[in-house]
């Protein structure tokens, strides 16, 4: 399954890599900040086409169109391109990310950076790897900590609480970084390259493929308030090389 997965990311990430004519293309969704291009959902259509013929009994939740109704025992959860407005700027920091669910655990996961040709995967239970080499979490503490964040740009009413934690975390480490593709930023976190990375709500296509493989990198993954990840919602996020946690209780 896994290597199937890997085959089917590969090849998305291709048509990502090789797009052109993206600006003339692109469209806003939900507000100015919440972009779209033809790709996005040419990719989905491809990925879900693929997928499904893999495992036709599972449920496709992708973040283009309209959503299965998830009612069955597995499910795919997949963004297309994670990192759009990165795409549309070229600033060649995206990704495709597809998780496989059963009964809300993330079982498998591939996150597929076409530009810098990196594939990041995990089977629960047996590590995690980058173009088929181990992979493991840094053991720096919070002071030598480097923080990456998300800025929950859909939503503006989290702007304030996203920028009081930045700067508790800014204080507490070494230094952030913004990158703008939530996927990738926690298998750079998983990587050993990066300690912690946070951000106030997410969807589940945007945390699920990470998430396994920064647990099976031998990091930790919580909410903000310490509970669980919730794939089946939105939800922040509070992901760390677990020596980095504990900041986690300084975090007003």
């Amino acid at each position: 399954m896994l290597e199937k997965m890997m085959q089917i990311v590969r090849e998305a990430g291709e048509m990502v890599r090789t797009a052109r004519d993206i600006e003339e293309n692109t469209h806003e969704k939900s507000n100015f900040a919440d972009l779209v291009t033809k790709y996005d959902v040419a990719v989905q259509a491809l990925v879900r086409e693929k997928l499904l013929a893999l495992l036709p009994e599972a449920d496709f939740y992708g973040e283009e169109g309209e959503k299965d109704a998830m009612t069955k025992s597995w499910r795919f959860i997949v963004d297309p391109i994670d990192g759009t407005t990165n795409f549309v700027r070229h600033l060649h920091y995206s990704n495709t990310a597809i998780a496989l669910v059963k009964d809300g655990h993330v079982e498998y996961a591939v996150v597929y950076d076409p530009y810098a040709d990196e594939l990041f995967s995990a089977q629960r239970g047996k590590g995690a790897f980058c173009n088929g080499r181990p992979i493991h979490v840094s053991d720096n503490d919070v002071k030598h900590a480097l923080t990456l964040c998300g800025s929950t740009i859909y939503d503006r009413s989290y702007t304030d609480w996203s920028f009081s934690i930045m700067r508790r975390l800014y204080d507490l480490g070494m230094d952030y970084r913004r990158f703008g593709a939530a996927e990738l930023d926690f298998c750079q976190v998983a990587a050993g390259r990066c300690e912690v990375f946070f951000e106030c709500c997410l969807n589940p296509w945007d945390f699920a493929a990470g998430s396994l493989i920064l647990e099976e990198a031998g990091g930790r993954v919580t909410q903000l308030d310490g509970s669980p990840l919730d794939v089946s919602a939105p939800c922040s996020v509070f992901a760390t090389n677990g020596r980095c946690h504990s900041a986690l209780a300084q975090l007003d």
